[in-house]
């Protein structure tokens, strides 16, 4: 994604490689300042994206080519490209949730009959699904946990478990489906398809979330059955059928179809489907607002959606390639390859714990991917003859591991208001926010993942 440095476009600054880190540092210390106090968020971060561009000009010996540098980050190809498929993908989410895909995923959980442990695992996969078909893990605990969570507890599921399993759930989703920001992130960071990437990854999150699910049949039972709630009224299996459209954009993707034409026919098929079945109405859609400043309807709420994440991201580009063209990443680059990337294993070794590293201070995961994606996985995994696909889904399995399980980060902030404030309504157990530790997904991702580097299993390299 960000252009690599040569001798013309070398940047220098005041105090050397010291002055290169000081946009990053900056950005960093930001971004952690912000998490600890629970303020973090991509719109928080506009802030640190901005100071640490003005830091850096401040080490710049040569002002103009700074100027022309963070030109450069901002207007990146493939970072374009990322940008458009978010728009499309916000819609197509905002989309979804409204033609009732909540709704018809809470009928089939509930009219199974399901109690206990067997409860926790459906509730587990309704998350699987929706943030499979929408992309987004906020969204999904937001959506699910109001219902899924009373009904839960009421059928006897062990209400830690049930609440870690519906945020698995939306780490999941977030892990492969390829409307996710962090999909498509990892995807063009890489160059790599969209097909190539979501065929690959499969295999290595599905292994997971089955032995997640395991783990939640096992231990997501041994609750107090009670009565249900008047919780049937908010249940409808038309919504059900919004899942064709998740399937339509999935079936593009993997026919090799660009992601951003895979969301349009998503897009259409959700608002159509969503039409027939009552859910949606065109003005719905779109329509002229009855006083200035109020939405124009679900287009207009999904491309806000997705503003704050675009801005940022923007920014961290421009941040990354003033780390590539000062030099600081070359020799970042050089000093890994001498110490912790000697083999093809210890290479896929260092780009799952870099990535990690980077997830932990930043509340939101896609931009913690743009900062090493470009930079430092990129080359590394050229180095070794790394598939993009590999390099791509070593990162984001990566970044779906220890970010889902940390109180800072913004899915486990929204998961638990969203559980303290079902817990407050229908008068039940609240756990701690402490228990994302036990989420069942992001450990399993992590064994699996590196069960995939020490014995070579999906390793892929570039076809000569």
């Amino acid at each position: 994604m960000v252009n690599n440095t040569n001798n013309s476009r070398k940047l220098e600054m005041y105090g050397g490689l010291l002055g290169g880190l000081i946009p990053i540092l900056v950005l960093i210390a930001i971004l952690i300042w912000l998490s600890i106090a629970e303020r973090g968020g991509t719109q928080a971060f506009w802030a640190g994206g901005w100071l640490a561009i003005v830091a850096g000009l401040l080490f710049a010996k040569d002002k103009n080519k700074f100027c022309e540098t963070v030109m450069r980050g901002l207007g990146d190809k493939n970072g374009i490209v990322i940008v458009t498929a978010w728009l499309f993908a916000g819609v197509f989410g905002k989309l979804m949730v409204a033609g009732g895909l909540v709704e018809g995923l809470l009928w089939f959980g509930l009219k199974t009959g399901a109690q206990g442990a067997i409860f926790t695992l459906l509730a587990f996969i309704a998350a699987c699904l929706f943030s499979l078909g929408t992309g987004t893990s906020t969204g999904t605990v937001l959506s699910l946990i109001p219902v899924l969570y009373p009904a839960g507890v009421y059928l006897g599921a062990n209400p830690p478990m049930l609440a870690a399993g519906i945020l698995a759930g939306a780490a999941f989703g977030d892990n492969l489906a390829p409307v996710s920001d962090t999909t498509i992130v990892s995807a063009y960071t890489q160059e790599a398809t969209m097909r190539d990437v979501v065929r690959s990854r499969f295999p290595l999150s599905v292994s997971a979330a089955a032995i997640a699910g395991v783990i939640l049949l096992i231990f997501g039972g041994g609750g107090n059955i009670a009565g249900l709630p008047e919780l049937t009224a908010k249940v409808d299996p038309r919504g059900l059928l919004m899942l064709v459209s998740f399937g339509i954009v999935v079936g593009l993707a993997l026919a090799g179809r660009h992601i951003v034409e895979s969301l349009i026919w998503g897009n259409i098929s959700a608002a159509v489907i969503g039409g027939l079945i009552g859910k949606i109405q065109l003005t719905t859609l779109f329509h002229i607002p009855e006083k200035r400043g109020m939405s124009t309807g679900l287009i207009e709420d999904g491309i806000s959606g997705v503003v704050g994440a675009i801005i940022f991201a923007l920014l961290v580009l421009a941040v990354t390639q003033i780390l590539v063209e000062s030099g600081v990443m070359d020799s970042i680059l050089r000093w890994a390859e001498k110490t912790i990337a000697r083999n093809v294993k210890q290479a896929e070794l260092s780009i799952i714990f870099v990535t990690i590293l980077a997830s932990i201070p930043i509340a939101a995961n896609a931009p913690a991917e743009l900062l090493v994606g470009p930079s430092f996985v990129k080359p590394i995994g050229e180095k070794f003859k790394l598939a993009p696909a590999r390099r791509a889904n070593l990162m984001d399995c990566s970044v779906c591991t220890l970010f889902f399980t940390l109180p800072w980060h913004i899915c486990v902030i929204v998961w638990y208001g969203a559980l303290t404030s079902a817990a407050q309504s229908f008068n039940i157990p609240l756990p701690s926010i402490w228990v994302a530790m036990m989420n069942p997904y992001t450990w399993t991702l992590l064994a699996v993942l590196l069960f995939s580097v020490f014995t070579g299993w999906n390793r892929k390299y570039i076809e000569r």
